[in-house]
């Protein structure tokens, strides 16, 4: 799959139908730690019907690693550069957890880009104060340790109960381990560090018009409910969605339920 220069990093991306100008756009972007790969589940459901284009950001996944071009504002101008790149005048745009940090930029500066937005285990707020050292601590352990001497205290925070401990689905949690595993450490490190220095957009998403949809796990230990529903009170006419037995990655974890509500959703942006 290609990668493109933008912003003077090499951007890791997959396009479901690159030569497909008739369908629909969505675009996916991915929480910290992962890739474009926590939206296999959701590229396969939904690429018959819309072109799907997933990319890593930069420093994770398969995206050059930079020596700077974290912050929010910088990953937004990446994401932007991309559509610009690839051609894209209007999208659906889903963005889980930072994914959702970038979203909620691009609605505010760029509404005009987005046919609707949809948001999964993500915060308008700032990272809170009580959880900022928890993070610097996993920032110098992965610097000194590497990523796969803290992966497994990573994946509570990453996976509901439901999911970890079902004994049906052992070879799927080995797989997604591997992913965390398989994180450069200085690239996650930069990613990590910018995205608890983030300010917050709180305040600005009664500015939003377009069309959006927020879901999150009932089991999400890291941006719990009470987080998606500021967000859906502040949104003019948006919509919320619970995803039963689902923790902070719904797409991997519940991936039929999260479809299923994004169908319906889009089905009413028509």
């Amino acid at each position: 799959m290609p990668s493109i220069q933008i912003n003077n990093a090499s951007i890791y991306y997959e396009d479901s139908a690159p030569d497909d100008q008739q369908k629909p756009v969505m675009v996916f972007a991915h929480g910290l730690l992962w890739s474009s790969r926590m939206y296999d589940k959701q590229v396969a459901h939904f690429q018959d019907d819309y072109r799907c284009i997933a990319f890593d950001f930069r420093g994770q996944g398969q995206s050059q690693i930079t020596k700077s071009g974290y912050d929010m504002d910088a990953l937004t101008e990446d994401t932007l550069g991309l559509l610009t790149a690839l051609n894209i005048n209007k999208c659906h745009f889903v963005g889980l957890s930072m994914g959702g940090f970038i979203a909620q930029r691009i609605a505010l500066k760029r509404p005009e880009l987005l046919l609707s937005l949809i948001m999964l285990e993500t915060s308008a707020d700032p990272e809170d104060p009580e959880l900022v050292p928890q993070y610097r601590k996993l920032m110098t352990a992965i610097r000194w340790v590497g990523m796969k001497r803290v992966s497994k205290k990573v994946m509570p925070i990453m996976f509901g109960t439901s999911f970890l401990e079902d004994k049906s689905r052992k070879a799927e949690k080995r797989e997604w381990l591997g992913m965390l595993q398989g994180n450069r450490k200085s690239g996650v490190t930069k990613a990590t560090l910018a995205l608890i220095e983030r300010k917050g957009t709180y305040e600005q998403l009664g500015d939003i018009a377009t069309p959006t949809l927020i879901i999150v796990g009932d089991e999400d230990a890291a941006t719990p409910y009470e987080k998606s529903e500021r967000i859906h009170f502040a949104i003019p006419g948006s919509k919320l969605a619970v995803i039963k037995g689902a923790g902070h990655t719904s797409t991997v974890e519940e991936p039929e339920q999260v479809n299923a509500v994004i169908s319906k959703f889009l089905e009413s942006c028509v």
